[in-house]
């Protein structure tokens, strides 16, 4: 029965709500670190939790009015190492059963990430959606939600009706992007229009780390302003710029702009203006903040008067796809002599992996002394191990990715160390543990340009080149497989083919 058709079996004669199922799993992984992700690391949701994921989807929201929903499966895992084939075989196997035995649908809103790297595979999301394809049929409208540190292949938009990204970064506008992407793909449906009639796909040979392409500063901010523009054309649904993801090294991995609508001519013309612009622009592209080797960084905090000075140690950033377990850094800091004494400057550094050191401290508990090995259990390539050796000031459990968390003070220095990695992005990670970064002279984080909490808590910033899997200088990474000349590694290359390609719909293939 088609969507807006009144049931020959209703004798109310209510035109019926569109039947939408909801899906994805998501994840940015580096091939460029050792670790691999497995399948406990999505935290999978099945069918009605999915719910709470979406403020937008409580019940008595406008959009949780204007459907039936039927959520499936939904995994998102922090970032970190490829992914496992039998985690990812496990968690589609799940999706597809799911939505195999609760069709038919009209829509599906796809939540993905789009840089999700799979072992044996070398486009993740495009194997996904066309197994999903192959379950729900080729009518179904499919409306696809992005990072824009994703990567759209041609695959993925030939069975993407809808599509569109964040335009944010640091990424404020997710649940926003997310709402879009089914606001658009409602007011489709309701509409009676159903599938674009146009799909605009242009590559673009750009490849450039998250930490040079944020929004916040030019020429981000300028590029990502045109789009609102764009979309209120006539004759155009929703246009998007995709920055791709650089620490995997997959021939899918550069830069895409994606226009969809139902006028040929504006899609074309809009996706090919964002595409040059896009192009225009690659050489202005800067750190977001100060770079300098972590040596440097250190100088510049110890002489900085403004308080927290926080360094971001983004080699090993795991919200990037690293490891979050490389000790180089740590290493360095435990080294210097400022920080030998407890009336040195007081420095948090989060964090380091370290089960054997969360034994001993439960063990010896707080205020006890505690002496074990912490860290490079996965990433050992840049520093061994270290042995650290302190007092146990904060003991947390039950935290849903540290597990346990334990607060070893050495010196002036608080380190942080978990059972399992995590990211430290709120003030309540710390506070938790008793610290107080607002009072600390140096914060080191295992992060690349800071989140919203940390940019408004910071004194001061510097990021450092430090090494790990999502390493800022991309020259050492090795790339072996992306599609090449490839800015800004071909720094003199010619100007490509920026001409744009209309993708046909699932429904039109073959």
């Amino acid at each position: 029965m088609l969507l807006g058709c009144k049931s020959k079996t209703d004798k109310t004669e209510e035109t019926r709500l569109p039947r939408i199922a909801i899906a994805g799993i998501g994840i940015e992984s580096s091939t460029f670190s050792p670790a691999q992700t497995h399948e406990e690391a999505f935290h999978a949701r099945i069918g009605d939790s999915i719910f709470s994921r979406y403020p937008f989807f409580n019940a008595g929201t406008a959009i949780r009015k204007r459907a039936e929903w039927v959520p499936t499966l939904l995994g998102k895992s922090l970032p970190g190492g490829i992914v496992t084939r039998e985690a990812y075989e496990s968690m589609v196997k799940k999706t597809l059963k799911m939505l195999k035995e609760n069709g038919p649908y009209d829509g599906l809103f796809f939540d993905l990430h789009g840089a999700m790297s799979v072992v044996g595979l070398q486009d993740a999301e495009g194997n996904l959606i066309k197994r999903v394809r192959e379950v729900i049929g080729t009518d179904v409208l499919i409306s696809t939600s992005m990072d824009l540190h994703g990567n759209v292949t041609k695959t993925l938009a030939e069975h993407s009706d809808l599509i569109t990204c964040y335009r944010m970064a640091p990424h404020e506008d997710a649940l926003e992007s997310k709402a879009r992407a089914i606001t658009n793909m409602l007011d489709r449906l309701e509409s009676g229009k159903g599938k674009p009639k146009f799909k605009a796909w242009v590559p673009v040979p750009i490849l450039l780390p998250g930490e040079k392409t944020s929004t916040r500063i030019e020429p981000g901010k300028s590029l990502y302003a045109k789009i609102p523009a764009i979309e209120q054309l006539e004759g155009v649904i929703d246009a998007a710029i995709w920055m791709g993801y650089p620490w995997a090294d997959e021939a899918r991995n550069h830069g895409v702009v994606v226009v969809t609508g139902d006028d040929k001519e504006q899609v074309t013309k809009a996706a090919e203006n964002l595409a040059k612009a896009y192009w225009d622009v690659r050489k202005e592209f800067e750190f977001v903040a100060p770079v300098a080797t972590l040596d440097e960084s250190l100088q510049l905090a110890l002489a900085s008067e403004a308080t927290p000075y926080i360094i971001s140690d983004m080699g090993d950033n795991p919200t990037a796809g690293g490891a979050g377990d490389v000790t180089w850094t740590l290493r360095e800091l435990l080294n210097r002599p400022e920080f030998k004494s407890e009336t040195g400057p007081s420095l948090i550094y989060a964090s380091i992996p370290g089960p054997e050191l969360i034994a001993a401290a439960l063990k010896v508990g707080l205020g006890g002394k505690v002496s074990a090995m912490a860290g490079a259990q996965v990433d050992d390539r840049f520093a061994p191990p270290l042995k650290l050796e302190g007092t146990v000031t904060a003991i947390r459990e039950g935290d849903r990715d540290a597990k346990v968390e334990v607060v070893v003070k050495i010196g002036s220095i608080s380190v942080i160390v978990t059972d399992k990695r995590k990211p430290y992005h709120q003030e309540a990670d710390f506070t938790d543990l008793d610290l107080n970064p607002r009072e600390s002279d140096i914060v080191v984080v295992k992060i690349g340009y800071l989140v919203p909490e940390l940019y408004e808590m910071r004194g001061d910033w510097i990021m450092a080149l430090t090494p790990g899997g999502v390493d800022q200088d991309l020259e050492r990474l090795g790339y072996e497989n992306i599609k090449r000349p490839m800015f800004p590694l071909d720094k003199d290359m010619k100007d490509p083919d920026l001409s744009a390609r209309l993708i046909k719909s699932s429904n039109q293939l073959n």
